[in-house]
């Protein structure tokens, strides 16, 4: 508040803190506790007394309402009651409107006790959403297609709800107004983040041709050229830029918005149209996504490029202007030019030192600035692009989706020059005129995921077959997972090297989609040139979105509740992300003993297939909640889906994911604040509906009692996930793990399998030197990193294998014969193999002041604790000293956590569950 200072003195700011950051502080001390809320009164309440009563009444109403109770009701009420975390909690969801009359008005708490004033919608409460699905000339006219509404106002039919797309230029020209009709647009419904709204009808076609926009950029051109003879310099053709708004009336409720949004592909980088030889019209985008129209000439045109030993020459164009002196820029670089006038304007040479060039990183536009007249962007007109190699980098005078020339120096990119599909693959094909030599392409998810993939060479051409529906995941076909797939390959130098689209290729490149393997695939350009691979599941449309998520929580799922029960399983891993655990033994055991009752699979993102006749249901479905509603019992490693609440005849048996090391539950720290957490309510909530809970030892019991607050039945089994590690065909199951892996038999397999940062998620830093293990343990060893599932996905180089994404780290552990972790269950699991385990703690103090530990490690751990790269790589050198130093704590810790891993945890299971 010393930084803000005392309210009323400029009435802008304060609408402006009080809608932006003071007011977001506010919300988050209403929900600290009734300390943070005294203090914020303290503070706020002067404050708000000097605030233009005009600025509070038009903040948002959310926050509008609160600065009332703030200004208006005693402390008492304010700090020890919920006055302010109801209106807080109410306004941060999306709102029921009411009208009354002509005017709306939010549903927030106290409506019948405040004045309704201050629940009337104002201009900053009915914003637009808006999105632009394509933008094409047709027939010379532009064509925008999208959909726009109001949050809350649902828009059924084209009754009383009118909308028109207004281009306003400079001030004093007049708008310009599209014809503009509403059209039927479900997929707004769909992605909408309204639950129960219909905005069906909420889309629109504006169409607009281009004689509005010429004769009033005619009409600004001529009063520029008389101000500038007016200041004794020569007229200068100028750009006249429109922005886009849409006007909308929806049933007595009148908004106005920028149109803003595109979706990802063609409408990211409209076409422009040509009137006339020097002058276009092109639909940009800004750089806070808003649709802008530009009338604009040519005033300098690319006339070639010509690449001279250590000299790039560009040559440039000034149409009908005559200029002897001036200079160039490229980016912020002012450099020499020679201009020599022609018969129909100027040539102007423009001279590059190639050595120079190379050391630029990013690519720079290039302009012309003639002496008394403002600077010209160089546009690439009717001329070609040019990509000039120089040994293994290349220089390349692009132009960008708003045809201006963009000069850039970099590692040689293959260039995506047609991309079609073959069935259910994808062929790309293109140009790398790089060294001879075997490449990959690699497909990266945001999350860190990747797949790589061969790239066939021949000469300078390149070819890659995608198979987005059957990805190779170690032997095993897996659909890309939901999201966008970036594309890249590793130049030999290590470098990342980006894949680009041909600019030539954009008009024709197919980017409809293509729905296999319960999948929707699409092949699209973003960003003007880079390629990309995006892929949704396969959903109904009245499953979509929170509207469709909506119903069939409060709709659907409460129906099929009152349904009987059937005798049928759900099995439950992660949110459906893995066929692995706990979870996976017990079905297997069952499909072993022959139990044919129904079994049914949640799978997330067809992430797997499970084996048998198991029925496999797609997580957030239809059919998931109905199998959950409806079946006896449920298996599950994890929390269920929060709108899941058991049955009184339904048995949940919960196997959790591994004994804990590190705090979880109520024994976490942000779970013990005052007030609760939600997640501490809904984690609540859920474990009063446990029937069984698996346990590994009697310690592991106790344990996960008092972390959950959980007084139901345990079953001190041993962990059935563990039992493959003790199973007598172990052997040969380790045989066929080796081969889907590729390690070579007689190596000693090292797996390093550490556990997540709660406070460090997106860090992909491997901890462990991998390089210096490489070289200290020579090529006997395997190196294998498994990161956590909420770790980021590690950068693990060619030296080591990366098991990140392995279904089944039982598995992992199973061909392991020395395990490096930290703070993770593997431990527990892998002791009852009897092999070494290494403690590779290296930040114990920072992860147990911030996260917490159950054990002191340093005395109660299976081997030694150790706390940099260097002791962990001469334990490993040393492994059998090690082992033998350790042998009575490992013996101790094995009875102590691990007394039941005796191959024998899942037929305790099933034998306690069924029989």
């Amino acid at each position: 508040m010393r930084a803000i200072g005392p309210g009323g003195r400029d009435a802008a700011f304060d609408s402006e803190v009080l809608s932006g950051s003071l007011g977001n502080r506010i919300d988050l001390a209403v929900k600290r506790g009734a300390a943070r809320r005294r203090e914020m009164l303290d503070l706020v309440r002067p404050y708000l007394a000097g605030v233009d009563a005009r600025v509070k009444r038009d903040l948002p109403v959310g926050r509008r309402l609160v600065c009332h109770l703030i200004e208006h009701r005693p402390d008492e009420e304010l700090v020890d009651g919920e006055t302010l975390t109801a209106v807080v909690a109410a306004a941060a969801e999306p709102s029921k409107r009411i009208r009354k009359g002509l005017r709306w008005y939010a549903d927030l708490p106290f409506r019948d006790e405040l004045p309704a004033d201050l629940y009337r919608l104002r201009r900053s409460d009915l914003v637009p959403v808006t999105h632009i699905d394509d933008i094409v000339w047709d027939g010379g006219k532009l064509r925008v297609t999208g959909f726009a509404y109001l949050a809350g106002l649902s828009v059924r039919s084209r009754r009383f709800n009118r909308a028109t797309v207004v281009l306003r230029g400079p001030r004093w020209l007049p708008p310009i107004r599209m014809r503009t009709r509403r059209v039927l647009a479900p997929e707004a419904t769909h992605g909408a983040r309204e639950p129960g709204c219909n905005y069906d009808w909420s889309g629109f076609v504006a169409e607009l041709s281009p004689w509005p926009l010429r004769w009033r950029a005619g009409l600004r051109g001529v009063v520029s050229a008389v101000r500038r003879r007016m200041r004794h310099r020569p007229s200068v053709p100028d750009a006249t830029t429109w922005r886009a708004e849409i006007v909308f009336w929806s049933r007595g409720a009148r908004a106005t918005g920028l149109l803003r949004g595109s979706s990802i592909g063609r409408p990211e980088r409209p076409a422009g149209l040509r009137l006339k030889p020097g002058w276009w019209i092109r639909p940009v985008w800004t750089s806070d996504r808003a649709l802008q129209v530009v009338f604009q000439p040519n005033r300098a045109e690319l006339a070639g490029v010509t690449l001279d030993g250590e000299r790039l020459e560009l040559k440039v164009h000034l149409p009908g202007r005559t200029v002897s002196k001036g200079h160039a820029r490229l980016g912020g670089h002012r450099i020499a030019a020679d201009f020599a006038p022609s018969g129909d304007g100027t040539d102007v040479v423009v001279g590059l030192a190639v050595p120079a060039l190379l050391q630029e990183k990013d690519g720079r536009r290039l302009w012309i600035e003639p002496k008394g007249d403002p600077a010209a962007s160089v546009m690439l007109g009717d001329s070609a692009e040019t990509r000039a190699t120089v040994d293994d980098r290349e220089i390349t005078v692009l132009a960008d989706r708003r045809d201006r020339i963009v000069v850039s120096a970099h590692r040689i990119r293959p260039v995506i020059t047609s991309a079609g599909w073959d069935g259910s693959a994808l062929v790309l094909r293109g140009d790398y005129p790089d060294a001879s030599g075997p490449r990959t392409l690699t497909l990266r998810h945001r999350s860190g995921l990747s797949y790589q993939l061969p790239m066939e060479r021949s000469g300078a051409a390149f070819s890659v077959r995608v198979e987005p529906g059957a990805m190779d995941r170690f032997g095993e076909p897996v659909p890309l997972a939901s999201g966008t797939w970036s594309m890249s390959l590793r130049h030999p130098s290590g470098e990342i090297v980006p894949l680009r689209m041909d600019h030539a290729a954009l008009p024709g490149l197919d980017e409809d989609p293509r729905t296999f393997s319960g999948h929707v695939f699409r092949m699209v350009s973003t960003r003007f040139d880079v390629p990309v691979i995006t892929s949704e599941e396969d959903r109904p449309a009245d499953e979509r979105g929170v509207a469709g998520t909506h119903v069939l929580r409060r709709v659907f799922y409460p129906a099929q509740r009152s349904e009987p029960l059937r005798e049928s399983t759900v099995y439950v891993v992660n949110d459906g992300r893995l066929y692995a655990d706990s979870v996976r033994a017990v079905y297997e055991e069952r499909l072993r003993r022959g139990d044919d009752r129904e079994h049914i699979w949640v799978v997330k993102d067809g992430a797997f297939v499970p084996p048998g006749e198991a029925k496999v249901v797609r997580a957030g479905s239809r059919e998931h909640h109905e199998a959950l509603a409806r079946s006896r019992h449920i298996i599950t490693n994890a929390f269920l889906p929060a709108w899941f609440r058991a049955r009184e005849d339904q048995v949940v048996v919960q196997t959790w994911h591994g004994t804990p090391v590190k705090f979880v539950g109520n024994d976490q720290a942000h779970m013990r604040r005052d007030p609760r957490p939600p997640v501490y309510h809904r984690q609540a909530a859920e474990v009063r509906g446990w029937d069984l809970m698996l346990s590994q030892s009697p310690w592991a019991t106790e344990t996960l009692r008092k972390a959950f607050g959980y007084k139901g039945e345990v079953l001190e089994s041993g962990l059935p996930r563990n039992d493959v590690l003790t199973s007598p065909d172990r052997d040969e199951l380790a045989a066929r793990v080796r081969e889907r892996l590729g390690l070579a038999e007689g190596k000693r397999v090292v797996l390093y399998a550490p556990t997540w940062r709660d406070y460090d998620r997106k860090n992909a830093m491997v901890k462990l030197d991998l390089a210096k293990a490489r070289q200290a343990l020579g090529a006997d060893h395997e190196i294998l990193v498994r990161a956590h599932p909420m770790q980021a996905v590690p950068a693990v180089p060619d030296i080591a294998r990366d098991v990140t994404t392995y279904p089944d780290i039982a598995e992992l552990l199973l061909v392991a014969d020395v395990l490096v972790t930290d703070y993770s269950s593997v431990m527990f699991d892998f002791a009852c193999t009897g092999r070494p385990i290494l403690l590779y703690g290296y930040d114990l103090a920072k992860y147990s002041n911030k996260r917490g530990v159950y054990l002191d490690l340093a005395e109660q751990g299976p081997g030694p604790l150790l706390s940099t790269s260097a002791d962990v790589i001469e334990a490993l050198r040393s492994i059998d000293e090690v082992t033998a130093a350790h042998a009575d704590r490992y013996d101790a810790f094995r009875a102590t956590f691990a007394p039941r891993d005796d191959g024998k945890a899942t037929a305790r299971v099933v034998d306690h569950l069924w029989g």
